[in-house]
């Protein structure tokens, strides 16, 4: 195998949460701010930044904390209708059967990822997990990353990490691994993503790069 150890980000890469987060911006822009967003400003909001506070403070920076607090309350129930992207359940059991050691690497906070875990049953392929909680500095920073090397005994040269966003390729870069960027996610185009190694547009080209 090419590379025995496989990081995902979460959020567009194995679950399919795309549509979920752009209803959930757009509510709280809504609810706090009295505006309707269309979708290329919810885009541009999403791609404003790698955490929840980034892309929040593109809308309104003085209303940071009301804006969060109203995207949670629409966006956690909604993971009762959560779905991994299509494929990637099979990507998961093939990698784990394989022996290759798994993680995620996501800015969300563990408490949203444990719902996605609740609901999906994909908890089991990981060894490490790391969240907003567990770093000090976020993706694009690669310390997110280096710590779930760490945490797995393993050397970048053995890794890959996988994700939808250029701040999932560049936090990679940064972090001397392999950086594959997908396109299914489909909050960012291809061309948001040349940071990154490599490019793929299925979970089959996945497994055939890993």
């Amino acid at each position: 195998m090419r590379f025995p150890v496989v990081l995902f980000d979460l959020d567009g890469t194995l679950i399919d949460s795309g549509g979920m987060i752009l209803d959930s911006f757009r509510h709280a822009a809504r609810t706090v701010l009295d505006v309707e967003l269309a979708d290329d400003a919810l885009f541009a909001g999403v791609g404003a930044g790698s955490s929840l506070r980034e892309q929040m403070a593109s809308f309104d920076r003085d209303r940071v904390d009301e804006l969060i607090l109203s995207y949670r309350s629409h966006n956690e129930p909604a993971h009762e209708r959560l779905e991994c992207c299509a494929g990637m359940l099979d990507v998961l059991a093939a990698l784990h059967a394989e022996g290759r050691r798994l993680g995620v690497v996501t800015a969300k906070r563990r408490a949203t990822v444990d719902l996605a875990f609740a609901r999906l049953p994909i908890a089991d392929h990981f060894d490490v997990v790391v969240t907003e909680e567990s770093t000090e500095r976020r993706k694009p920073h690669p310390e997110p990353i280096l710590l779930a090397l760490e945490r797995l005994g393993a050397a970048p040269e053995d890794a890959a990490y996988v994700g939808d966003s250029p701040f999932d390729a560049r936090a990679a870069r940064a972090a001397g691994v392999f950086a594959v960027g997908v396109t299914w996610g489909r909050m960012f185009g291809r061309d948001q993503l040349g940071d990154a190694d490599l490019v793929v547009d299925t979970p089959e080209e996945l497994v055939g790069v890993l």
